[in-house]
């Protein structure tokens, strides 16, 4: 007669197994990405995760499958950043420190989101635009609510401006020079609104 004391069912391994493995090679190809770019070899991810090919394959039938796998677990985390932010910072802090984040986001991830074609983005559940933009908006509403940033400004005004900051210094030598235009953005989201003529 079988006993229960101390028994595992054998399923349960091979599914931990297969969860351990997933997280394993987002996880090291989000290093390999970085390094190397999104071209970069997913038999190299399938190596330094110490996995066959087979098994990265098995997890991620092609590149886009892989790519938005990591552009999604660093989505998700800016977006938890947002929400620890928006309960523990005061409201203009919260948004400043998010939109510092975010802009450090930009900047490492150009390269996977320019990667992904939008159709493909959208079909494997992914809309990173989506994400992010209700993040800052929540953030940018906690911040005007309290009368401290401007009413006439959008998420979408702050998303599009801190990309753009991040595409136009791609490829600056000059290192500060990111800081130093996101600190004008801020200027600006905490100023007067400019009067129409």
């Amino acid at each position: 007669m079988a006993t229960t004391h101390g028994h595992v069912p054998a399923r349960r391994p091979r599914r931990t197994d297969a969860r351990l493995n997933r997280e394993r090679l987002i996880a090291t190809a989000q290093e390999v990405f970085a390094e190397s770019g999104p071209e970069a070899s997913l038999n190299e991810v399938a190596r330094r995760a110490g996995v066959g090919p087979g098994t990265l394959y098995r997890h991620f039938p092609n590149r886009a499958a892989l790519l938005t796998a990591v552009l999604k677990g660093r989505i998700e985390t800016l977006c938890e950043l947002a929400a620890t932010l928006s309960s523990s910072e005061p409201a203009d802090d919260a948004l400043t420190q998010w939109l510092r984040a975010f802009l450090v986001h930009a900047r490492l991830n150009q390269g996977l989101a320019g990667a992904l074609m939008v159709e493909e983005s959208v079909a494997l559940g992914l809309d990173c635009h989506k994400l992010v933009l209700d993040a800052a908006a929540g953030l940018l509403a906690q911040a005007q609510r309290r009368g401290t940033a401007r009413a006439d400004l959008t998420a979408d005004d702050l998303i599009q401006l801190v990309v753009g900051i991040a595409l136009s210094t791609a490829r600056s030598q000059d290192a500060q020079q990111p800081d130093r235009l996101l600190a004008l953005v801020l200027d600006a989201t905490y100023g007067t609104p400019l009067q129409n003529e």
